[in-house]
């Protein structure tokens, strides 16, 4: 079986070509970086974000997630839940949830309200799951990360093999 030594693509990864990027390129620990393209979320043509100042976080072997300021999102049509999770790099997330007539309780975005230190700069900033709400960059419709938990960004432009996969659970 491969091992990730941290410092070089797998032999199984796709190379990127020019304006590609390979997930396999991120570094673990992961690492925020900002972008100026337009990050934009609907349900069902209901605008829940828009933003041209949104932050990346890039992580081996999974597509970026990206991260809008609570200015750019629409509040009215979500509830913070209950629910939580841990991430040994961010710290504990909370879930946010649509509250229209026509959705139903499934958690559509999360965030981290306190991240640990090194990750405070997402303090209180909202992603969504491209497989439960539309989401675009630069127009160009999100395809989901593969599996039901995590909620990476796959546009033309990233590469993989991704994680989330069934078999790709140790990467």
């Amino acid at each position: 079986m491969w091992e990730y030594d941290g410092r070089s693509r797998p032999p199984f990864a796709a190379a990127p070509g020019p304006n590609q990027e390979s997930v396999w390129d991120y570094p673990r620990p992961p690492v925020v970086v900002r972008t100026t393209r337009k990050v934009e979320v609907y349900y069902r043509g209901h605008m829940l974000a828009s933003s041209t100042q949104a932050l990346r976080v890039l992580e081996t072997a999974g597509p970026p997630t990206f991260y809008l300021s609570p200015s750019d999102v629409n509040v009215d049509y979500l509830s913070v839940t209950v629910a939580t999770s841990y991430c040994e790099w961010k710290g504990i997330a909370r879930y946010w949830q649509l509250h229209m007539e026509d959705a139903s309780n499934v958690a559509v975005a999360w965030c981290y309200p306190e991240p640990n230190p090194d990750y405070a700069i997402l303090a209180g900033l909202v992603s969504f799951y491209p497989s439960r709400v539309e989401c675009f960059v630069d127009d160009e419709r999100v395809q989901p990360q593969p599996g039901s938990f995590y909620g990476g960004w796959v546009t033309h432009e990233i590469v993989g093999p991704i994680k989330g996969d069934p078999g790709t659970e140790a990467w």
